[in-house]
Order: C-alpha cells, then structure tokens, then sequence
C-alpha cells in the first residue's frame, strides 16, 4: 500500500491511502488538469489611456472583457463626484468589466472622433466598438446596474472549479479522487478553505476519524466562522462518538435484550449513522423521544439536530428526520 503526502501549509500534511474492494488505492496518480491550470492575467482592472495606448487598452482588449472608459477633466467637479463610485464598482464586479481613464484636457482626439461634448461620460465598450453608455454624475446604484447589463462573464476560476469536481466526486461515493483533486489544489494554495475541508470530508468518508482530526484542529480559528465548518465539525464528533461505541451487532443485541433501554437505543443509532444507515439512525432516536421526551436533557432530540447539521439539510434523511420530529412536537 502506498502512501502519498499533501502540503497544506503552516507545517501541515497528511499521508492518506485508501483500500477499496479487494485492493487498495492510493493518490499517488497525476492530478487532473483542472486542478493545476492557471488562472488567466487579465491585467489591472483600472489603469489610464492615452490616444497612443488607446487602441490597445480599449479595443482591443474590449474583444475580451467589457471596458469602460471614463472621459473626464481635472476641471470638471461631476468627474471628481463620479470616478470613486465607478472605481468602487468596478473593483466589486470581480473582473466582470475593467475602466481605461481618458483626460480629455491632455488627449483630445479620442473625444473628439467619438462626439463626446460634455463630462464626465463613460462609454461601454464590447468586441471592438461602443455599446452603451451614460453622461453625468450618478449614483452607486446605477453605475451597478449598468455594469451588471453590460458586463461580461467572468473566466471560471480554475480552483474553484476543481474544488466543485471533487465535491462531486465524494458525493458520488469516490472519495479516492476526490482527495487527489483536494490535495492538489491545497498545494498551489494552502489557505484555500474549501479543499482543506472537503480533503477532511474525505478522509472521515474513509474512517480515517484521527487524520481527520489532526486536520481540523489545525485550521485556523476564523475558519470556524464558516458554516462548512461547522457541518464538518459535527459530522467529525459524530464519527468520534460512533468509534467510541464499539460493534453495532453488539449494540443491536444490547437494545434487543431491553428494548425499552433508551441510552442503548441512542448509542446504537449512533452507531448506525456512523454506518451511514441514516434513517434507521432517524427511527432509533425518534423511538427514545416517544418514549420519554425529556430523557438525559432532550438527548435524543438534540442529537437529532447535531445529524441534521452534519447531513446537510436537503439530505434525504434531514427531510425524513425533520418530518418524524415534527409528527411529535406538534401532534
């Protein structure tokens, strides 16, 4: 069996090898290429222009993203009031457009050619010619509005597209490759939160709960702000919970011998999210709120809400689960 190692920043990694069937599998086999492709230099997103560069600055680089160009003038007070807002929008769109600035004092030409009278006027420009446009001064929500109508869509960030493939992949049953993509994409960047916890996701989908541990405890403490963090952290206690219970047949036969026996109820269902047989999990729990609401502080009740939580609430089992709790509370 092979092992095959991931860097994850601050010092951290992770040998991690899988058995499948009857062989065993491990990530040691290239990465695919959505996880290495580099994202594309789309330039500064505000930069000035002259008659020289205008060509190049506008035109053509229009063939590729929406530009706007502002034309102004240092005399001109509406400019002044307008260049923040637009350079504020423009920075929050994301490279949905970019602004070329013309000083139509110092390059007149362009203005000209173009019949532009009075400033500020800001001029879209998509494929090599103008498309659309607005004169004056106006408000944040406006300018927001016009770039949302004119600008362009966004190049896919190659990352985030990898992180997406390996989401699927560990959903689809494969948390083999799904790991090598997280991996991959957590060595060219080691902050990025998605792979470190979707890499985590995997090794508990795995049974490895002390490796994934060892991951969770060394992310950083703003992380748990996000609310992936907190269904990893709950699905982490769960499988640690469900370790700590033993065999299930030895569960089943406890809860068989007495079955009015609510902690042996409550560990078996447990045990058997542990096994990923949710909605039994479901049914055992819901048995023991029957059978006494109040027992050990709502337990079951509050346990129901922590599987919920690590499930995911569109999951099958959640949408059962809530509708069996709900029978209850409020028959």
């Amino acid at each position: 069996m092979s092992n095959n190692t991931y860097g994850y920043g601050s010092g951290m990694s992770a040998n991690y090898t899988t058995t499948a069937g009857n062989g065993s599998q491990s990530f040691d086999k290239p990465a695919p290429k959505t996880a290495g492709k580099p994202a594309k230099d789309t330039g500064p997103l505000i930069r000035d222009t002259s008659t020289e560069t205008f060509m190049s600055d506008v035109i053509e680089a229009s063939k590729t993203t929406t530009i706007l160009v502002d034309f102004w003038a240092p005399w001109c007070g509406p400019c002044k009031q307008l260049m923040p807002n637009l350079e504020k929008a423009v920075t929050e769109a994301k490279g949905r457009v970019k602004l070329v600035k013309l000083n139509i004092d110092d390059h007149p030409a362009i203005p000209q050619q173009m019949g532009i009278q009075s400033v500020p006027a800001v001029v879209a420009f998509k494929d090599g010619r103008p498309v659309d446009g607005f004169m004056g001064a106006q408000p944040m929500s406006q300018i927001k509005a016009f770039i949302e109508k004119n600008g362009s869509e966004p190049e896919a960030d190659p990352i985030e597209e990898a992180c997406k493939q390996a989401d699927e992949l560990l959903k689809a049953g494969n948390p083999v490759e799904a790991a090598q993509i997280f991996g991959s994409i957590m060595q060219q960047d080691p902050e990025y939160l998605p792979a470190a916890i979707g890499l985590a996701n995997c090794l508990l989908a795995n049974d490895e709960v002390e490796r994934a541990r060892a991951l969770f405890d060394r992310l950083p403490e703003e992380a748990h702000k996000e609310k992936a963090m907190a269904a990893l952290k709950a699905r982490l206690e769960l499988a640690e919970q469900s370790a700590d219970l033993g065999d299930l047949g030895e569960l089943e036969a406890k809860l068989q011998a007495n079955p009015e026996d609510n902690q042996a109820e409550f560990d078996l269902a447990i045990a058997l999210n542990g096994s990923n047989r949710r909605e039994e999990a479901v049914d055992h729990l819901i048995a023991v709120i029957k059978r006494d609401r109040e027992w050990n502080e709502e337990a079951a009740r509050k346990q129901l809400l922590q599987f919920f939580e690590s499930w995911g609430v569109m999951d099958k089992a959640s949408v059962y689960g809530r509708r069996k709790l709900s029978s209850i509370l409020f028959s």
